[in-house]
């Protein structure tokens, strides 16, 4: 019934969005989802990442069936598009197999069989609409929100010292190699959560069932929760706002050479295609999340999630898309998200339910502080910028101390679970212990 309900509400926010990009004057996620199924995909990485999220449900012969039924769609679609000179793409394969498994899961499978089955094409095509949803909520932000807040929060950043403009300096000197891989890592970021989710499920189709908290639950929340936070607090970067992408919108040419002057900020109009998708930056929300969930995995994966989340940081700050107001509002952002959802599956007990307040405490003071007294933090860095640091010190601290607690009780509650029974000496009947007594020596 819990699936049953949370997919009911996933289409109906499906359904909203669509609605409110058709108001826009353009398709929605349900309608550019579809149009994928036979025209070209934009990413069909993505998709076969998803595919492989689908398939740790099915067995290994299963498992070869599915990959190579999509690679040979894909061939076939390959060669119409390159006789038809479209634009050569590949993901359709993936995509129609997923849909496929679908179909079978309601017309071939029955009971656990059936539910589990479709729980793994229910994540599949979570995480590939989930790009599409962001892709509108991004348009419903530059369309609603004329005024950003841009000036607030690079004020605000002096507290911290600037480190957007110091991140991109370094990124220029690194030349074309550094950037490239910078940019490589920053688009591959669904790519990165795949291969950290695989690992944590990779015991499902032995199992027959999901582990109870995965990074999936906590990258999707934050993708749903994330783009609200845009609307509230519209902000498009320094490199858009006080650089060279901005044109005639920006403040100045000052990125990343020049800082701001400190004068009293203003929202400020911006145009109609840059999105507003700065506050909190979702993509170290992310790259926080793929670093939380491979703690627990070997050292390959442990490294995985190190690497990419500095090199998202050094991406989202070195290439101006975010201020390093951004970065400390999306850790403090995901922390709470992850330990509100490990709470929700404890039956919220106090010391889960204090962490998420305290999270949601310090994320709600850093956006008002950012907004109202930007002035002072930009005029008073000695203070404010170890007040910001320690407020995200505590969240981080808290989640470790509260989190680590839980696991290390997980650890000694499963070994006692997974003890044998005691066996039970059977007592031979009376006539077979007669009979024994009677044997010669």
């Amino acid at each position: 019934m819990l699936w049953i309900a949370a997919g009911v509400v996933t289409l109906g926010f499906f359904a909203v969005l669509e609605v409110l990009a058709r108001r826009y004057g353009e398709p929605g996620p349900l309608t550019n989802q579809v149009r994928e199924v036979v025209f070209a995909p934009k990413s069909g990485t993505v998709l076969y990442a998803s595919m492989a999220l689908m398939m740790v449900v099915l067995t290994w012969r299963q498992r070869f069936v599915a990959l190579g039924a999509a690679l040979g769609i894909d061939l076939v679609f390959w060669f119409v598009r390159w006789l038809a000179d479209a634009g050569m793409m590949v993901g359709n394969g993936a995509l129609l197999v997923t849909l496929a498994c679908a179909v079978i899961a309601v017309t071939r499978r029955a009971g656990e069989e059936r539910a589990l089955l479709l729980k793994g094409v229910g994540l599949a095509l979570l995480l590939v609409t989930g790009r599409k949803v962001g892709d509108t909520w991004l348009l419903i932000t530059w369309k609603s929100r004329p005024l950003v807040l841009d000036q607030y929060v690079a004020a605000a950043d002096h507290a911290l010292g600037a480190p957007s403009w110091l991140a991109g300096r370094i990124v220029e000197a690194s030349g074309p190699v550094g950037a490239h891989i910078l940019d490589w890592v920053y688009v591959q970021l669904a790519v990165a959560a795949v291969v950290v989710a695989l690992y944590q499920l990779r015991n499902v189709a032995a199992t027959r069932r999901f582990p109870r908290h995965h990074l999936l639950r906590t990258f999707l929340v934050i993708g749903v929760l994330g783009p609200g936070i845009y609307m509230i607090f519209p902000v498009v970067g320094p490199v858009y706002a006080y650089g060279t992408e901005g044109g005639l919108w920006a403040v100045a040419d000052l990125w990343p050479n020049t800082l701001t002057p400190i004068s009293p900020p203003h929202p400020m109009p911006f145009d109609e295609i840059t999105p507003r998708n700065c506050m909190p930056s979702l993509h170290t929300a992310w790259a926080t999340a793929i670093f939380l969930h491979s703690r627990k995995g070997p050292t390959a994966l442990r490294c995985v999630g190190v690497f990419w989340l500095l090199a998202t940081l050094c991406a989202t700050l070195g290439f101006g898309y975010h201020y390093g107001a951004d970065i400390v509002a999306g850790v403090v952002f995901t922390l709470t998200i992850d330990a509100g959802l490990r709470t929700f599956d404890r039956g919220w007990d106090r010391a889960g339910i204090r962490l998420v307040v305290q999270g949601t405490a310090v994320f709600t003071a850093l956006l008002l502080a950012y907004r109202y007294l930007s002035l002072e933090m930009a005029g008073h860095p000695w203070l404010f910028g170890p007040l910001v640091l320690l407020s995200l010190a505590s969240v981080i601290y808290g989640y470790a101390v509260t989190t680590g607690r839980w696991d290390r009780e997980e650890r000694v509650r499963v070994p006692t679970q997974q003890l044998p029974e005691p066996r039970r000496e059977l007592t031979p009947p009376p006539d077979v212990r007669q009979g024994a007594d009677k044997r010669p020596v």
